[in-house]
């Protein structure tokens, strides 16, 4: 076992481990300084100290430096109110040298020596001219990073198609894998529209129930199948997931047909859902392919 702590960097982020420091008590939501590859960073306590397995920590592990003093939380307010300023001023240069990106965030490090600034865009851009006007502004350190469309969505934030925040904004610390498949076997529509997020790809909800959907869709009739019911055999016409129910279209005997809802144990198919839903599903809607990072 190795004792560990775990620290944010952002309200919304990937949890590091670090040492904690020896004689000093550390509780969740305490501000700490900490040292990374970037240099001397400020952090919040997400995890409070704890043993660990060892096989879980990547070591060796960088130490806790100290908890955050009332200097240490007074410069971290004064960086935050420098990125306005700062964000206007690289917008203009960016605007003066006619570049294709859209700038997004920017961010002081601690130590106040180097400058990051946040942008998209949708092919490489050369701004080794515009890093040097702002190398001169700030007499500082500058880095420009490119990131995806989904990161700028976790940055930025805003209401999600359902009226929520958005996930990556209010809980996801990481990005998880999402496929059409998924939408598929959740049996909804593959408009883009309706699975899409504001960042224009698949939304991160539908990882949530994917497994579920996945044992149900094993067990459940396959649409259009035959299927031996307590009334006789019939073609499954309809299924619900969630209820774990089937609709079956049934023949009379005086040649009529009538639907009946039957529950899942009433039921036996030789196929299943699941055999519908291929490992790769096939996409030909260029918009669709577009939702897939």
């Amino acid at each position: 076992m190795v004792k560990i702590v775990g620290v944010r960097f952002k309200p919304v982020g990937k949890i590091y481990y670090f040492s904690p420091p020896k004689n000093t008590e550390l509780a969740e939501g305490d501000g700490v300084i900490v040292e990374t590859a970037r240099g001397i960073e400020f952090g919040k306590v997400a995890i409070a100290p704890q043993d660990m397995k060892k096989n879980k920590v990547v070591q060796p592990l960088k130490p806790v430096i100290r908890k955050a003093t009332e200097n240490d939380l007074r410069q971290v307010e004064n960086n935050s109110q420098n990125t306005e300023n700062a964000l206007k001023i690289a917008k203009e240069k960016i605007e003066k040298h006619k570049l294709d990106m859209k700038l997004v965030d920017v961010e002081y490090t601690f130590d106040n020596n180097k400058v990051i600034f946040y942008f998209t865009s949708d092919g490489r851009v050369d701004f080794r001219e515009l890093v040097r006007d702002l190398a001169a502004v700030f007499k500082k350190r500058i880095e420009l990073r490119q990131i995806g469309i989904r990161d700028q969505s976790k940055m930025v934030g805003g209401l999600a198609p359902c009226g929520k925040v958005c996930c990556c904004a209010q809980h996801l610390p990481d990005f998880k894998h999402v496929s059409i498949k998924m939408a598929k076997m959740q049996l909804l529509s593959l408009n883009p529209s309706k699975i899409s997020g504001l960042c224009g790809r698949l939304m991160c909800c539908l990882e949530y129930e994917n497994d579920y959907y996945n044992e149900a869709s094993a067990k459940m009739p396959k649409i259009g199948s035959e299927v031996v019911t307590p009334d006789g055999k019939g073609i499954v016409i309809q299924n619900s997931l969630l209820k774990l129910k089937s609709i079956v279209k049934i023949a009379s005997k005086d040649g009529t047909f009538d639907s009946k809802e039957y529950d899942l144990k009433d039921i036996k198919a030789k196929h299943t859902m699941a055999d519908d839903i291929s490992s790769d599903v096939d996409i030909n809607d260029e918009e669709i392919k577009k939702l897939i990072d």
